[in-house]
């Protein structure tokens, strides 16, 4: 998790407003204690609030992929 809200906050010159928070970090553990998979639990708490821009949010998607 740490290192996908690295990656995001990496992006934010490239066109998101901001990165991964660590509230969203901890959205995220809280789910993967829950039972989701890390890949869905960043999607869900992570990728998804960070853009509406379907391009951005594609991006995202992908980079969650590449790391889980």
């Amino acid at each position: 998790l740490v290192q996908l809200a690295t990656r995001t906050r990496h992006l934010r010159d490239e066109g998101l407003d901001e990165g991964a928070s660590t509230r969203m970090l901890v959205h995220a553990a809280l789910l993967v204690r829950a039972g989701l998979t890390p890949h869905d639990a960043a999607l869900q708490a992570i990728a998804e609030p960070l853009s509406d821009d379907a391009d951005v949010l594609a991006a995202l998607r992908a980079l969650v992929r590449a790391t889980f």
